[in-house]
């Protein structure tokens, strides 16, 4: 017995095996419930003093109704489903002209850094169509398309493109040379250069050029719907507007406010678990 204690006590002067650490999931950033509990205190702010504002008489109600009755007018439409119609249809036309662009922008990005031809013809589009506002285009899209979701979608590929091809080309230029010469000296051929270096390291400015680009097509695919009308948010906001109807344009606002919230905040998650590995998710 004396001599099964002696062997198993720890010796005098040993160091404790430090405790395993704790996964990534389980850590918790420092202040980030704070900065948590002030985002909501602020908007909880601003919607009581928007609601305070209408029902005192500080505001006149028909320039700014309470907020209590633009959230009864959108609980009547999700009883009877138009508010469901209304923002599949406008997610479902910003989700396929965003998809098309990142399609196309992603590889003429990836091509103009690494072809002169594709940069000489693309640079200079690049360089022009980024700046200008691209609902200027509307008129023609539907000369050639039509009034319904084809010119819709295309008027949202086409002012994602510009931001999502501008993100790859920057991503995939500025690449630091010495992992790409490392794998050459191993051996590596261009193709697995590409997908196994060139990507992944471009892989966050790419990331925040589709961030860049997602809510620019929410905002052209309101716009558009507004303009063209038909049904959508945009369009059911513009017949609300015809018909003086405040609480039904303010309350497309609201929906307008909540699908950019979930799709943006979607696509935030989507990057950090793509990023896993990166050092800007381990921060």
């Amino acid at each position: 017995m004396a001599g099964s204690a002696q062997n198993t006590a720890v010796p005098v002067g040993a160091e404790a095996k430090p405790a395993p650490p704790r996964s990534r999931l389980g850590r918790r950033r420092p202040g980030a419930f704070l900065d948590l509990s002030v985002q909501v205190g602020v908007v909880l702010a601003l919607c009581l003093a928007w609601e305070a504002g209408a029902r005192l008489g500080a505001i006149n109600p028909f320039l700014l109704p309470p907020l209590t009755d633009v959230l009864a007018r959108i609980g009547e439409d999700a009883a009877s489903g138009a508010v469901f119609v209304d923002l599949g249809l406008t997610l479902y036309r910003a989700l396929l002209g965003f998809f098309i662009a990142a399609v196309i922008g992603i590889p003429v990005g990836i091509l103009m850094s690494r072809v002169a031809v594709v940069r000489w013809f693309f640079d200079p589009l690049l360089s022009v169509g980024f700046p200008m506002p691209k609902v200027a285009f509307l008129p023609i899209f539907i000369l050639w398309f039509d009034i319904y979701d084809t010119s819709k979608v295309i008027m949202v590929a086409f002012s994602c493109f510009f931001p999502i091809a501008a993100a790859t080309y920057a991503g995939t230029t500025g690449l630091d040379k010495w992992p790409i010469w490392s794998a050459r000296s191993f051996g590596a051929k261009e193709v697995e250069i590409l997908w196994e270096v060139n990507l992944p390291m471009a892989l966050p400015q790419i990331l925040t050029g589709l961030q860049v680009a997602l809510p620019v097509g929410m905002i052209t695919t309101v716009v558009t719907e507004m303009l063209m009308g038909g049904r959508g948010i945009g369009g059911s906001m513009i017949m609300a507007g015809r018909f003086a109807d405040s609480v039904g344009v303010f309350a497309g606002i609201v929906e307008i406010v909540a699908l950019g919230f979930l799709v943006v905040k979607s696509l935030e998650l989507l990057r950090a678990r793509l990023l896993a590995w990166h050092p800007e998710t381990r921060r």
